[in-house]
């Protein structure tokens, strides 16, 4: 019953605890980034690779029988993203009808006539984001997003694709790809 072990038996084994502090050491910051590239909340993503981590060495005992122990990592914490930004958008919601109710009116944000990389990320929807920023961004394989996100190669090329048109879309005429590294290189650093 390998899946309904104590949580507390992967802390007592030192080789689970030594593989997991090389884990953690070789992923950490790659995971963060991650986190922050698809949540755009510098504060959020470090709190959220904490909780992934956390979850992780729970689960150690899964995650290093994993075929791809990273490319596990990287789903839980798009996972843990997907749910941050719905509660996030919950929140929203919920603020914008209260204030509506108080007869209180906003006109949204003036729009900025250069958009931003990161603000243009976090327009897409998650899994076009997701799927853009593990490609490009991270570098990934297609086949490795599929197994991050736990959908097929098809889904990976058709999401990509779109993602990329709607940012080229949204960012003019320079071309997106290059922008958006350009910016995810200059966030990573700062992140």
């Amino acid at each position: 019953m390998r899946g309904h072990r104590n949580r507390d038996v992967a802390a007592s084994e030192p080789d689970a605890a030594a593989e997991f502090h090389r884990f953690f050491e070789q992923h950490h910051a790659s995971l963060s980034r991650l986190a922050f590239l698809l949540t755009g909340d510098a504060d959020g993503a470090d709190d959220l690779t904490a909780d992934a981590l956390l979850a992780l060495w729970h689960r150690w005992d899964r995650v290093r029988a994993a075929e791809h122990p990273a490319a596990y990592a990287r789903g839980v914490v798009a996972n843990m993203a997907r749910s941050h930004i719905r509660s996030a958008v919950r929140e929203r919601r919920r603020i914008t009808l209260f204030w509506a109710g108080h007869g209180e009116r906003s006109d949204g944000p003036d729009v900025a006539a250069v958009v931003d990389v990161q603000e243009a990320l976090r327009r897409l929807p998650f899994r076009k984001r997701a799927c853009v920023v593990l490609r490009h961004a991270l570098d990934l394989s297609e086949r490795e997003v599929a197994e991050t996100l736990g959908v097929s190669v098809g889904t990976v090329k058709s999401q990509t694709s779109k993602g990329m048109a709607e940012l080229h879309r949204t960012l003019g005429p320079q071309p997106a790809l290059h922008r958006m590294r350009m910016s995810v290189a200059d966030a990573g650093g700062r992140h």
